[in-house]
Order: structure tokens, then sequence, then C-alpha cells
């Protein structure tokens, strides 16, 4: 499994054979003004929530891959089957098999609606099965109990968890985050992106090791493999 940051929240997946986008706001990022759209590969698109720093680039990423599958909360899927792209729904605590692994939606505490105000349902993170490597996708959320129950089902090698505050945990929550999904291997998104939630790279690192954590902040188009 490879994934690769494009910046904000927005992810790169490879793993069995397909690729998929998690959360595609990049046009929008001029962090990210060195990934180009139209070289990404893309078999899925999984969405946490229908925020435009979420969703912004769905659709022109849709029209380069005619055969790509949105996957996410019912509202949001439907909201992109009535503009006739591909999307398979789901809510809270259902799992679907995939051809790439198992997709579990999951808890997040957030807010969700697309950028004209329609409502974007309840937003959720993913914890994704596949290639007998787990991870958490949290998305944008607040420390939550619920957190506690991905371990029981699953063995997670990954948590990408949310550290930049205002909007979403800060690094001392996402610590408490990863004792509770049982998981010391973090990567760290939802940062730096604007003023709201620029953090301390090296503050931010050393807190997670004084935990005996490992937390990855990587740069935008850099990868890492499970």
């Amino acid at each position: 499994m490879k994934i690769t940051f494009y910046g904000h929240a927005s992810l790169g997946i490879e793993v069995g054979g397909k690729h998929i986008i998690v959360d595609p706001f990049i046009t929008g990022n001029p962090a990210a003004a060195a990934i180009d759209l139209r070289e990404l590969k893309a078999d899925y698109i999984l969405l946490t929530h229908a925020h435009a720093d979420h969703v912004l680039d769905v659709e022109a990423i849709a029209k380069l891959h005619s055969a790509v599958v949105i996957v996410s909360n019912a509202e949001i899927a439907s909201h992109y089957a009535k503009k006739g792209f591909n999307a398979h729904p789901m809510n809270h605590g259902g799992s679907w098999k995939f051809d790439f692994g198992k997709v579990k939606y999951v808890n997040a505490i957030h807010s969700s609606s697309f950028p004209d105000g329609t409502y974007g349902g309840n937003p959720g993170g993913f914890v994704i099965e596949s290639e007998h490597k787990n991870i958490y996708i949290a998305g944008d959320t607040a420390l939550t109990m619920d957190m506690k129950l991905i371990p029981i089902r699953t063995k997670l090698d990954l948590a990408i968890l949310p550290i930049g505050n205002n909007f979403t945990m800060d690094v001392e929550d996402a610590i408490i985050a990863s004792d509770f999904v049982e998981c010391d291997k973090i990567l760290g998104y939802h940062f730096d992106t604007f003023g709201y939630i620029e953090i301390n790279h090296e503050e931010a690192i050393k807190k997670f090791f004084d935990k005996g954590k490992d937390l990855m902040l990587l740069e935008i188009g850099e990868s890492i493999e499970l």
C-alpha cells in the first residue's frame, strides 16, 4: 500500500492495483500547485464530508476518469449521482468489500455542507482493510470516544489524523486519539493550509515522540509505503 500526500487533507492511495483519491482539494491550495490533476490516477474517490476544502476537485477528477466511483455518505453520494457520476452510498457503521479491500464508514464529529449550503449529511472517516495493511482516515473530527471502537474490530497499521486545531483536533488530542485507536504510527494532515491551522512541525513531532509514537508530516507529493 502506497500513500501520497497531496496537501491539506488530500491523499492518494495505491492498493490492490487500484488508485484511490481521498478528499481532493488541490487546485484551490497554492501549496499544491505542482500537483496536476490530469496526471492523477483514480478508480475511486473517498469523501469524508462535503466542505469545499475536501470536495473542490471531485467533479474535475471524475470527468477525467469516467469509470471512477465516488464513495461517501448517502447524501454526498446522492448529490454526485444526480449529476451523472458513479457513486456508492454508505453510512456510519456500514462496510463494503470493494475490489481493493474492505471499507467501513465510521463516526466523525464535525459539520458537513456543500459550498452552496446544500446539506452534506453527517461527516465520517474510513477504516480500510486491504493487502494485510489496515489504515484509519479520520477525516475532519474532534477527539471522540467512538475511536475506541475501531481497534475492537481492526488492528491498524497507520492512523491518519487531523492535527491543525481550530476546525479539528489539535496535536495533544491527536495523541490521545492514537491511544484510542491503539496505533502509534501516525500520518498527520489538515494542517498549514491557511493561518487558522498552521502548526510548529518540530514541536508536534516531539510531542508524539515523547509519548513513544511516530508522527509523519509529509511534504506535498511525498509518499510512504506500508
